[in-house]
């Protein structure tokens, strides 16, 4: 699998792409995350996995998971945080507010860069976070 998920860019390479760019990998990388804690939680249908997994990925749900977040990241991430917020995106979610949308998109950015950058350490420290975030709420 090593050869089929090739992250070969440099960290400056990173660095000057979009923050959209990072969170449509983000995008990818945390419903995977999501999508494989609730397979190995779960013994369910498809549907049933579906509709646990919005609970997880929908924007309102992103954007608290990086509330939860905000004092356990480092200035690097914050600014990654940041530079997610302030993107312009041309789109909106349909089921939550511009402010929530942003959030979802820094959260995006955030996970998407982590990935992008190769610091799966602190990756999967985060997306274990968020599970466990998730499940405090819940």
């Amino acid at each position: 699998m090593k050869e089929f998920i090739q992250r070969n860019r440099s960290k400056e390479e990173v660095n000057m792409m979009s923050p959209l760019t990072w969170a449509y990998v983000g995008d990818a990388v945390y419903e995977l995350s999501v999508r494989t804690h609730l397979v190995n939680q779960m013994q369910s249908k498809p549907h049933k996995l579906h509709i646990e997994s919005i609970k997880y990925v929908k924007a309102k749900a992103q954007a608290d998971l990086l509330a939860g977040l905000q004092e356990e990241l480092t200035e690097e991430e914050k600014d990654i945080v940041r530079r997610g917020r302030n993107t312009e995106s041309h789109h909106t979610a349909k089921n939550a507010s511009v402010e929530e949308y942003m959030y979802a998109t820094a959260f995006e950015s955030l996970i998407g860069y982590l990935y992008l950058t190769k610091q799966d350490e602190r990756l999967e420290k985060i997306l274990n976070r968020c599970i466990e975030i998730k499940q405090e709420v819940c």
